[in-house]
């Protein structure tokens, strides 16, 4: 069983981390291959109360690999349903995987199945920590051969994150077994063992959402995961009376070293919060005139120049800037942007004289960093750090002339933004003779999620109009768009604008537009919206 795990382990992994792992292994080897064939003295007495702290940690820490795999693979591949889809499959295989190989261990002594059990834990403890330190490398070239997304990230996945998932699947039958032996009611002591894995799932769950990442960031989370694991690894050892304790040392001594080089690799987020991987470009071809971009996760989020904050950087920027203003139905109109970013847009409008000004941004850190990096002045605008639905619900008086929808994860609009209903609320929220201005990303020979949004809009706007930079696009090429919607047309049908060249932008042709939404579109309610799949990226 040994010579084939070491082979997957040098297979899958740089070699300094296979011989860890290995090393890890052959402690647990050690012992069981001295082993008569008369069983061991007993293992030291192990209460259930250990047996029991020992499963929920255990349960708990791999809980917290699963959120934080998530967090890791954002700067790669984006943070969509495909993602979490991804890396809730590969944990959950790797966990079975796992139970089913200690299972096979559960059947040995119990004194040998606890060496074994270390083994696991040390080699858990080495691939975790490997993992911060395979992601970058692997990345580039599996995607750059995986094209399809779906499979491009689950390749991803696999390769990074099955085998701490699967080492640290071992323990549960171990000690599940164990403590029904031990104790003097099985029933009620295998009950425990459950119900301590899934107190521990829950936990983990809670701590990597809600305080680890956000304050440790996801490379110390699994450091501090790491750690756990060795230790749990060397007390399964010195429970079981190891011979092989010292070798496990050496072991843990690996993986503590794995630990301190993946704290040394180089960051891949400049600012990591509760919700996003930040960072900041310098694009300036001058540094006295500096001119940044943002980068959310893996996505380019915004471009403002310090000296030029009415000009646009992006075509969905230049477009909601001047259709703002051009529909805008007095010159100090007031604005709600939904989904702040790097602020371009509403700085924009702001220096060209717009009226007051709110901005629903649900990170905190993303408003900091757009004050400290994009030149936004905060005391201009009314920041709310909510998201933009629950924000307006709370709000049922606050009434806008102009309503800017720039709010997406990965290339996909949140789906709660989307619907129907959603709409219908913004409508609620809209001036008489107020708009509703939306970024629409779809491909040319595509836009389903473009015909969709349209005829949702439609359901509760009586004009609704699609705008795009006015050249002919190459085949299946991916598009941007601005859906614009209220209750009457826009007085032009094109215009030009700096984005940052001169850029022409033009209305497409109504017939066009109500042809694609009833061929392609669908009304996206809160019940059914699947834009992930009506926009998502192409296989």
């Amino acid at each position: 069983m040994a010579d084939p795990l070491g082979r997957m382990l040098r297979a899958l992994f740089p070699a300094p981390c296979a011989r860890a792992s290995t090393l890890a292994m052959a402690a647990a080897m050690t012992f069981d291959t001295a082993t008569t064939g008369m069983e061991q003295k007993m293992t030291r007495a192990t209460p259930l109360w250990l047996l029991v702290g020992l499963q929920g940690g255990i349960s708990a820490a791999s809980l917290v690999v699963e959120i934080v795999a998530g967090r890791m693979l954002a700067p790669h591949v984006g943070m969509s349903l495909y993602t979490w889809t991804a890396v809730i499959a590969i944990v959950l295989a790797g966990f079975s995987a796992g139970h089913w190989w200690g299972g096979r261990l559960a059947e040995k002594p119990a004194n040998n199945a606890l060496a074994w059990t270390g083994g696991a834990m040390l080699a858990a403890a080495l691939t975790t920590a490997g993992a911060v330190l395979i992601l970058p490398l692997v990345a580039g070239p599996v995607l750059s051969v995986v094209t399809s997304p779906v499979w491009g990230i689950t390749v991803l996945t696999t390769l990074v994150f099955f085998l701490p998932s699967f080492f640290a699947g071992v323990p549960a039958p171990v000690l599940a077994q164990i403590a029904v032996d031990t104790a003097e009611r099985s029933g009620p002591a295998l009950g425990a063992m459950f119900a301590s894995g899934a107190v521990g799932a829950i936990a983990g769950t809670l701590l990597a959402g809600f305080l680890f990442i956000g304050w440790l960031g996801s490379a110390l989370t699994l450091v501090v995961v790491t750690l756990l694991y060795i230790a749990s690894g060397l007390l399964f050892f010195w429970l079981a009376r190891s011979r092989a304790f010292g070798l496990a040392v050496l072991a843990g001594a690996a993986a503590a070293g794995m630990a301190g080089l993946a704290l040394a690799a180089p960051a891949q987020c400049e600012e990591e919060t509760r919700y996003f991987c930040l960072r900041v470009d310098d694009l300036s071809a001058d540094p006295n005139s500096p001119v940044h971009l943002m980068v959310i996760d893996h996505l380019a989020h915004g471009i403002s120049a310090r000296y030029l904050p009415q000009v646009q950087f992006t075509p969905h920027g230049a477009m909601l800037d001047h259709l703002s203003r051009l529909r805008a139905p007095r010159a100090d109109f007031s604005t709600y942007v939904i989904g702040g970013g790097s602020f371009s847009v509403p700085r924009s409008l702001l220096a060209q004289g717009a009226g007051a000004m709110t901005v629903s941004e649900i990170d905190p850190e993303v408003t900091q960093m757009a004050a400290e990096d994009f030149w936004f002045d905060l005391s201009r605008a009314d920041i709310w750090h909510e998201d933009a639905r629950r924000a307006l619900l709370t709000r049922p008086e606050a009434m806008f002339d102009i309503v800017i929808g720039d709010a997406f994860t990965d290339v996909v609009a949140p789906v709660h933004l989307v619907t129907r209903e959603f709409f219908e609320l913004i409508a609620s929220h809209m001036t008489p003779d107020g708009s509703f201005l939306m970024t629409v990303i779809d491909y040319e020979d595509r836009l389903a999620a473009l015909g969709s949004i349209v005829l949702t809009l439609r359901e509760v706007f009586p004009v609704v109009e699609v705008w795009t930079h006015a050249v002919q696009p190459a085949p299946g090429a991916r598009m941007v768009f601005a859906v614009v919607a209220g209750a009457a047309p826009t007085p032009v049908d094109e215009f030009t604008a700096p984005a940052p060249d001169m850029t022409v932008f033009g209305a497409l042709g109504d017939r066009f537009v109500t042809q694609l939404a009833d061929a392609r579109g669908m009304v996206l309610t809160d019940d059914y919206a699947p834009i992930d799949r009506l926009m998502g990226r192409r296989d």
